[in-house]
């Protein structure tokens, strides 16, 4: 994945007012479709210091910064080590693959050490979100007609499937739809312009293939040899690596 992040996009990151353990780029950069005129959305961990955490005055677990630099909307969200750890211990595909994005901003050791125990917490059941998510997208794109939310219909079906199938996490739908003909030109439409409307040709190739996608992750996730349960091995780590993180702070 070849994507132009802007050189300002880690001193943005850098500005939150705790230090970082990782910012990557998601959205719509990651899905494979971002458009000239699309939003960048940084997302983040930070470490609070272990006196807001153990104290009376307790720092925040989210930080959430909006603005716009060099004509950019920027959309920063960061959640305290603790929160992304619950969550990722909680079969969420959203911090799943801002883990795991290839696009990143800042990283860290505790970065690398989060990306090494990714694999021990995938489960079966991380197919729920992407259902839920593909749920909620079509719904938009039924209420809209805008062609975004169809993209991120399919490429959250594909990228079920494809987790359920091999465990590995791929999240661009220009390599996740190459079965699908249509696909190309829909990315390039989405590339010229944030809010294009869908082309009306391809509506009959959607409607048939987003409940048979939807049928298939279903059925990937029945059959899938991933777990039930995170491996016990894998959530002590993770763990040890909060509380570690944390008394580094003292």
């Amino acid at each position: 994945m070849t994507i132009d992040v802007p050189a300002w996009a880690a001193e943005t990151a850098r500005a939150l007012p705790y230090p970082l353990i990782f910012a990557t780029v998601s959205g719509a950069h990651l899905y494979g479709f971002a458009s000239v005129d699309s939003d960048l959305d940084l997302r983040a961990a930070h470490l609070l210091p272990a006196a807001e955490v153990v104290g009376l005055r307790t720092g925040p677990e989210t930080l959430q910064h909006e603005g716009v630099r060099d004509g950019v909307e920027l959309d920063v969200v960061s959640h305290d080590l603790l929160k992304f750890a619950r969550l990722l211990n909680s079969r969420n595909g959203y911090v799943l693959e801002q883990l795991l994005s290839p696009l990143v901003v800042v990283t860290s050791e505790v970065h690398a050490s989060l990306i090494a125990l990714a694999p021990g917490l995938l489960t079966r059941h991380h197919a729920h979100h992407y259902l839920g998510f593909a749920a909620t997208q079509e719904r938009l794109h039924q209420r809209t007609g805008e062609l975004k939310p169809a993209l991120y219909t399919l490429r959250v079906l594909l990228t079920g499937i494809h987790l359920m199938r091999t465990g590995r996490l791929e999240t661009d739908l220009a390599v996740l739809g190459r079965s699908l003909p249509y696909v190309p030109d829909l990315i390039g439409r989405k590339r010229e312009a944030e809010h294009a409307p869908f082309p009306p040709e391809a509506a009959a190739h959607l409607a048939a293939d987003i409940p048979r996608l939807r049928a298939e992750l279903e059925q990937a996730r029945d059959t899938s040899s991933l777990p039930d349960h995170p491996d016990p091995a894998a959530v002590d780590a993770l763990d040890a690596l909060v509380i570690r993180s944390r008394l580094a702070t003292a």
